[in-house]
C-alpha cells in the first residue's frame, strides 16, 4: 500500500530553518505531484507547496513564496520542503501528499503522510 513518511519537524527560533523530507513507497513516484500542507491548532489544514513529478513545475502559497523551497529527488521516492526565515505563525503539523495532477485543494489529495510538528518559537 501506499505510505508517505514525513521527518525533519523540530522546535527552531524565528529566523530560523529546517528542511522536512516526505519519502514515498507503494507508488510511482514520478507519476505524482507532490504537495506540503499544514494545519496550525484551531486551523484548517491549508495548502503550503507543490511541484509536479517531473520537479520541473511548482506552487507556492503567497504566505510562504520567497521563504520555501520545495524540491524532489525521484531517484530516492522523496520530497523535500525547505524552510526558510521561519516565522512563530509557521508553526503547524506539516503533511506531505501525493495527487496525480498538480492542485492546491487539499482534498484533491489522493495519499497523506501522518504529519511532522514545526513549532517556531518567539
Amino acid at each position: 500500500q501506499v505510505q508517505l513518511v514525513e521527518s525533519g519537524g523540530g522546535l527552531v527560533q524565528t529566523g530560523g530553518s529546517l528542511r522536512l523530507s516526505c519519502a514515498a513507497s507503494g507508488l510511482t513516484f514520478t507519476n505524482f505531484a507532490m504537495g506540503w500542507f499544514r494545519q496550525a491548532p484551531g486551523k484548517e489544514r491549508e495548502f503550503v507547496a507543490a511541484l509536479t513529478g517531473s520537479g520541473l513545475i511548482t506552487d507556492y502559497a503567497d504566505s510562504v513564496k520567497g521563504r520555501f523551497t520545495i524540491s524532489r529527488d525521484n531517484a530516492k521516492n522523496t520530497v523535500y520542503l525547505r524552510m526558510n526565515s521561519l516565522k512563530p505563525e509557521d508553526t503547524a503539523v506539516y503533511y506531505c501528499a501525493a495527487i496525480r495532477v498538480l492542485a492546491r485543494l487539499a482534498n484533491e489529495y489522493d495519499y497523506w503522510g501522518q504529519g511532522t510538528h514545526v513549532t517556531v518559537s518567539s
